[in-house]
């Protein structure tokens, strides 16, 4: 098995998804030893939801999958890098395609991307 420092940080591992074909960053999220476990196992980006503590396979209610297509740690064995094939365009769950369409210019904030997807659409509880 493949051991990372799970114990440096609470155990909590800050792992970045980026696409696996233009290496645009899509989101940050964080694994716990039982997320990196189900991600190695079934391929598919498993992560450790803070705000519902609980696993969570990422698009298992909006349908935007995560299949990883390759895999890298850092030197201190305590991040991740998940290199994907984002299902559906939109890694967001506000609707974009990375969690990183806010671009700060000369102080002030302006969306950089186009929605690809209403939340409320997809997200309906």
């Amino acid at each position: 098995m493949i051991e990372l420092d799970f114990d440096k940080t609470g155990g909590l591992l800050p792992a970045i998804a980026a696409d696996y074909e233009s290496g645009e960053v899509l989101m940050l999220a964080y694994m716990n030893r039982a997320a990196w476990e189900n991600t190695l196992s079934t391929g598919k980006a498993t992560y450790y939801s803070r705000s519902r503590d609980k696993l969570w396979v990422k698009g298992e209610r909006s349908g935007h999958t995560q299949q990883v297509r390759e895999i890298r740690i850092d030197c201190d064995r305590d991040t991740i890098l998940l290199k994907v094939e984002q299902a559906g365009g939109a890694a967001c769950h506000k609707g974009y395609a990375s969690c990183f369409f806010t671009k700060i210019v000369n102080g002030s904030e302006t969306i950089a991307e186009k929605k690809l997807f209403n939340p409320e659409e997809v997200y309906k509880k």
